[in-house]
């Protein structure tokens, strides 16, 4: 007779960031680990999911809002977090530590069964800074997004006009990977990211402690993180179109 499985799937989210170290260095050959070790352990995770930051899109970072618009109004400022600044209007409101913007559209009647998008062109630097007149108002279509220490900007052209202040821009933008808080804090990632997350941990402590191992720890980081960013993908449908083949043709 088999044995009963365990009914849960929340191994991701109960598995502590002092569980995470000890197991890195269980990796290295260590255990009993220290005060000291804990600490420095807890800094080179906060580093590593730092550097995550550089290496693409994360899927499960992605999320939505409405920025409400205001006649006049070409900027709206994100902050990192409340202590930096106030950010935005928006719904949902309150929205802190954005990354950057994927996509947006000026969205009408938000709320209506008539809702309706138009889409809007994301343009760099040089764009933004060749239009004659930024405050000039009318139909936003164009946005420009510039990433400082503390906030996220975002400009838009034509600045809203009364007509345009009604409606809103939907957005699609990536939130920062939150920081190694408490060691009983559990941590802001998926459970795909989980094995990569140890690997990469296990790798940074090598530099520290048992530098001999650190090629081969890397390796074995890398490879585990590309295997879970594959799998973060965001999939779409898949058709086959068989070919066709006419002899003497």
């Amino acid at each position: 007779m088999a044995n009963a499985t365990s009914g849960t799937t929340t191994f991701d989210k109960t598995f502590s960031i002092d569980e995470i170290i000890e197991e890195a260095f269980e990796r290295l050959g260590q255990q009993d680990v220290t005060g000291y070790q804990l600490k420095t352990s807890r800094r080179s995770l906060n580093i590593m999911l730092q550097e995550w930051g550089n290496r693409g899109i994360h899927y499960w970072e992605i999320a939505e809002l409405d920025l409400d618009l205001v006649q006049g109004q070409s900027e709206y400022k994100f902050f990192r977090a409340a202590a930096d600044g106030t950010s935005a209007t928006s719904n949902p409101n309150g929205v802190y530590g954005m990354s950057d913007v994927l996509e947006a559209q000026l969205r009408n009647n938000r709320t209506a069964t008539d809702q309706s998008d138009s889409p809007m062109t994301k343009v760099d630097r040089s764009t933004y800074a060749a239009f004659s007149n930024k405050l000039s108002q009318g139909t936003p279509n164009q946005y420009w997004v510039q990433r400082f220490i503390d906030h996220v900007s975002i400009s838009v052209y034509p600045t809203p006009d009364a007509t345009n202040a009604s409606k809103d821009i939907h957005f699609y933008y990536i939130k920062r990977i939150q920081d190694v808080g408490a060691y009983t804090n559990a941590t802001d990632m998926p459970f795909r990211f989980v094995p990569c997350m140890v690997s990469g941990l296990t790798y940074y402590l090598s530099m520290k402690y048992q530098p001999q191992l650190t090629q081969n720890l890397k390796l074995l980081y890398e490879d585990e993180f590309q295997r879970a960013l594959a799998e973060d993908g965001s999939a779409s449908s898949t058709f086959i179109t068989p070919k066709a083949y006419y002899p003497g043709t």
